[in-house]
């Protein structure tokens, strides 16, 4: 063993306890942490949710700081068809790693399969494929997110009620997680609490349609989950507001309101009462990490399960598959001034 064999094995020793990788191949991997990467190719999903819009806004800026060439950004507006379409457009223009944020997370096995076959390593934002092939995923817990939700308005509650949840589109782990959790965590821990699960396919209109006939139906409903405020809240607070029914908190009346995203106006509802809650999505952190990762691929590193050293913790998933899964913390009215939280740095 060489000296520097001996010495990237003592660095990695060292740093084992605060990293989750360490890779020993920065030689064949063309180049140092600060050498111009690319092409690299993204897909945004979407450009209908604040939340997305903020995502979309961040990965430029994320590509700059980590000296990434990154391509022209395509948009799948939420459609299977057009993220394969643009896929396989970003790979006849050359990009050495793709990240992408697919929707549908079973029916985007196949593409990833090809890119894999393709030696193109595939990062993947807040989803994660059904099927195994991702060089990384990055994401939080969403399984957090349903359960943070129901000790929330568990507890806000009293354990008793009926609560109107709008469920993401079940085609999505994210949507199946969320849900299964919120419904697992509420039938175990507050059986006297009726939920009301209705699908949403992640779009305001419907939900806003599946919550007027509940509360036709049900005039005395207290409680709110809504999966993805960046699709949710607007159409959500016209509705109460609409119906009477968007009383502050604190007043007798209210109904409680948890959210998922993290966004500006989310914080806002906060502030004036009008939500209870939500869980901060890291919109700014999915961009960063993202790239890192599509960065690191393209460079030959790999990674290994365990801490990271901000404040993560990458997951074996199963199928070769793993997973670095970013904090999500619960944002409330004791917490929703603070500067740390991505929804206080952009603008509304």
């Amino acid at each position: 063993m060489d000296k520097r064999s001996i010495l990237t094995v003592a660095v990695c020793v060292a740093l084992a306890g605060t990293l989750a990788a360490c890779n020993r191949g920065d030689a064949a991997g063309g180049g140092g942490d600060n050498a111009s990467v690319g092409p690299i190719g993204v897909d945004f999903p979407r450009a209908d949710t604040d939340f997305w819009n903020s995502y979309n806004k961040y990965v430029p800026t994320e590509a700059k700081d980590l000296g990434i060439n990154l391509m022209t950004p395509t948009n799948s507006q939420n459609d299977i068809t057009k993220l394969v379409s643009n896929v396989q457009a970003l790979t006849a223009q050359g990009a050495k790693a793709i990240v992408m944020a697919p929707q549908d997370t079973g029916a985007i096995a196949s593409t990833i399969t090809q890119l894999n076959q393709q030696k193109i390593p595939v990062v993947t934002v807040d989803t994660r494929p059904d099927k195994g092939g991702a060089y990384m995923v990055v994401r939080a817990d969403n399984k957090a997110y349903g359960q943070k939700a129901c000790k929330y308005l568990g507890d806000k509650l009293g354990g008793k009620g009926k609560v109107v949840e709008f469920e993401g589109d079940l085609s999505s782990i994210n949507g199946r997680d969320r849900s299964e959790a919120f419904g697992d965590c509420i039938k175990q821990n507050y059986p006297g609490i009726t939920v009301f699960a209705e699908p949403t396919n992640w779009e305001g209109a419907k939900a806003s349609a599946a919550l007027q006939t509940d509360l036709t139906a049900n005039p005395d409903i207290n409680g709110i989950y809504m999966q993805a405020g960046g699709a949710f809240l607007a159409a959500t607070l016209q509705l109460l507001k609409s119906t009477n029914h968007l009383i502050p908190a604190g007043q007798p009346g209210h109904i409680a309101i948890v959210s998922n995203d993290g966004i500006p106006q989310e914080f806002d509802a906060i502030r004036q009462g009008q939500i209870d809650a939500t869980v901060s999505q890291p919109a700014d952190l999915y961009a960063k990490w993202a790239l890192f990762y599509a960065k690191a691929a393209v460079q030959g590193k790999t990674f290994k399960a365990g801490p990271t050293d901000h404040n993560s913790t990458i997951l074996d998933v199963g199928g070769g598959q793993l997973e670095d899964q970013l904090p999500a913390p619960l944002v409330t009215k004791d917490n929703v001034d603070d500067k740390s939280l991505w929804g206080n740095q952009v603008a509304k």
